[in-house]
């Protein structure tokens, strides 16, 4: 669902990918854990084909994202960290005007489906957004996922800002659309999350990808070593 193959980019003199690879199939979540600098952000900036690969391939769904740039962006979700909405319009009437850009007319019983099942208060639907708080703009963009019907999410530092409660409240609904079939890379700085939800973790630095494993192979504390293990590239004594 999600592939990159041997990807490498560089800016100038920085090597910001170096020959990246690897895969995230439907019903998994990948989290790209790693320090600024490590390369997460230009990897969704490729698969959003906002950059392009200097040798590699990037796959979503089954599509070159490379070759068929509109065919790809059609099939994905991108949630940042900051979702950019109209903050003059409601909840309803965001994710109508969105669908319709997508050449998408919802039925409003379709979009009422998707707010509740995002876990967004019924009571809050008609309210501007400029009135909500960053959990609930981030709610109305899993709607709108929900709402396409996409197959392949594209998160970035979704937890950011966000308290301990909203957070548990975005890990049930993205853990709920995994379940559902949808393949999911999130890059996050939130070990926490990404222990909670990610079935493999994967560790960046310097555009290489220093480790990938099954998510349930480690508690949250060796996690945590592993992750500055890697970071650091000394080996630190474990704590009891």
């Amino acid at each position: 669902m999600i592939e990159l193959r041997h990807v490498s980019k560089a800016f100038g003199g920085h090597l910001a990918l170096d020959n990246l690879s690897f895969k995230v199939q439907a019903g998994e979540v990948m989290c790209l854990l790693g320090a600024n600098g490590a390369g997460k952000s230009t990897t969704l900036n490729i698969l959003l084909d906002f950059i392009t690969p200097d040798s590699g391939e990037a796959w979503v769904d089954g599509v070159n994202v490379q070759l068929e740039p509109h065919k790809s962006k059609q099939r994905l979700v991108y949630l940042p960290e900051n979702v950019n909405l109209y903050q003059e319009f409601n909840a309803i009437d965001n994710l109508s005007y969105l669908a319709r850009l997508c050449n998408h007319v919802p039925e409003l019983n379709d979009i009422r489906r998707a707010l509740q099942k995002a876990g967004l208060q019924e009571d809050a639907w008609l309210q501007p957004l400029a009135s909500y708080s960053k959990g609930m703009r981030q709610k109305v963009g899993i709607a709108f996922a929900i709402l396409r019907r996409s197959q392949v999410l594209l998160l970035d530092e979704p937890t950011s800002g966000l308290d301990h409660s909203a957070t548990r409240e975005f890990i049930k609904i993205i853990e709920q659309l995994a379940k559902q079939g949808a393949a999911i890379l999130m890059v996050t700085h939130d070990l926490y999350c990404a222990h909670t939800l990610a079935t493999h973790i994967g560790i960046m630095k310097r555009g290489r990808l220093l480790d990938v494993f099954a998510n349930q192979q480690h508690s949250l504390d060796s996690l945590e070593y592993l992750y500055h293990q890697h970071i650091s590239g000394i080996t630190l004594e474990k704590t009891a």
